[in-house]
């Protein structure tokens, strides 16, 4: 038996015992190296839904995490027991139109780990032991890399897609509004990608000391700043916050001609000026979840190009969900939490 965590519905998270699905030949049996628990795992436990996708069965959350291999398929040959491995939460059909135009996020049939948006739901990785295809995972050789930090490749390629999808940013300057653990990948994203000046909005003092130790170049208290200070700041925004105020922040900043790129869920109904992004001639495109950029994200963290260690606020067992998920919540103390096998 295996301890596993499971959202019924908003606020009602239990753990509970399961036995792990049996191996098929491709398959491999994990034990949780680290989770990370992410803005829609939280959007799931506070209101038992993220937008329209809404928690109809018990669900296990978790779409970041990192395993260690305990036994393996007949025909599995890409990594071997007892290693550590990156576990990519998304599996595209591979056949439909967008798989085929090598745009895989936006599959028609995706399965991704701890979602409600298909039924029955797609099962995550908030569990002691779990199973997975070997297609989904990445071996990690290098000793010196922790569980921890391999956890962090999902989020980390969110923020690479983010600036993929923002197009060459090499010598301009980049905005990003939200200093959470998206916005914070996003600084990273942006100074791989040659970005000259990387700044920062965020109402929390707490977030924009992060985004300083990760390598924002300037922070600023957006709810303390006038219009002129935020006027024209970039020729690339990327709003991370899922926030209408942040929106609002970016459609001021970026510069006439530039892009703006919304990475976080904003609520349902938000206002928007049009009428500027005309005007002003914006492109504003979406950023929904990563597609090679996961492979990117593992070589980045395994590489150390990227540090993604300061992030990690709080490791805690899975026994104890329930206080990690609250801990999550309270943007004054974290910034990552992540849930370990006990």
């Amino acid at each position: 038996m295996s301890l596993a965590c499971l959202i019924h519905g908003a606020l009602d998270l239990r753990l509970e015992q399961e036995t792990p699905r049996a191996l098929g030949a491709n398959d491999v049996l994990l034990r949780l190296g680290a989770g990370g628990i992410c803005g829609s795992d939280l959007h799931y436990y506070k209101e038992g839904r993220v937008g329209a996708f809404v928690v109809r069965e018990p669900l296990v959350p978790g779409h970041e995490a990192s395993g260690v291999v305990v036994a393996l398929g007949d025909a599995v040959t890409r990594v071997a027991i007892g290693q550590k491995v990156a576990i990519n939460p998304s599996h595209a059909c591979g056949r439909c139109s967008y798989c085929r135009e090598g745009r895989g996020n936006l599959c028609r049939q995706m399965f991704f780990l701890g979602s409600a948006s298909v039924f029955p739901h797609a099962q995550g990785m908030f569990r002691e032991r779990f199973v997975m295809g070997e297609a989904q995972l990445t071996p990690i050789t290098e000793p010196g890399i922790s569980l921890g930090e391999i956890a962090c490749a999902e989020p980390l390629s969110i923020g690479l897609h983010a600036l993929h999808r923002a197009g060459p940013v090499l010598g301009e300057t980049v905005l990003v509004t939200g200093g959470g653990t998206i916005g914070c990948m996003s600084v990273m994203a942006a100074r791989l990608a040659g970005a000259a000046q990387v700044i920062v909005c965020d109402i929390n003092d707490r977030a924009l000391e992060m985004a300083r130790t990760v390598g924002a170049d300037r922070t600023i208290r957006s709810d303390q700043a006038s219009a002129a200070e935020l006027a024209d700041l970039a020729e690339v925004s990327i709003e991370a916050a899922g926030s209408p105020a942040a929106l609002a922040t970016c459609l001021t900043a970026t510069r006439r001609g530039g892009r703006i790129v919304q990475v976080g869920t904003l609520p349902a109904e938000v206002a928007f000026p049009a009428n500027s992004v005309m005007a002003r001639e914006l492109d504003y495109r979406g950023a929904f979840r990563a597609h090679l950029e996961f492979d990117w994200a593992v070589q980045a963290i395994r590489s150390r190009r990227v540090d993604v260690r300061p992030l990690i606020s709080a490791q805690l067992p899975l026994a104890d969900s329930k206080q990690a998920f609250e801990l999550a919540l309270d943007r004054t103390r974290s910034t990552k939490v992540q849930l370990v096998a006990d």
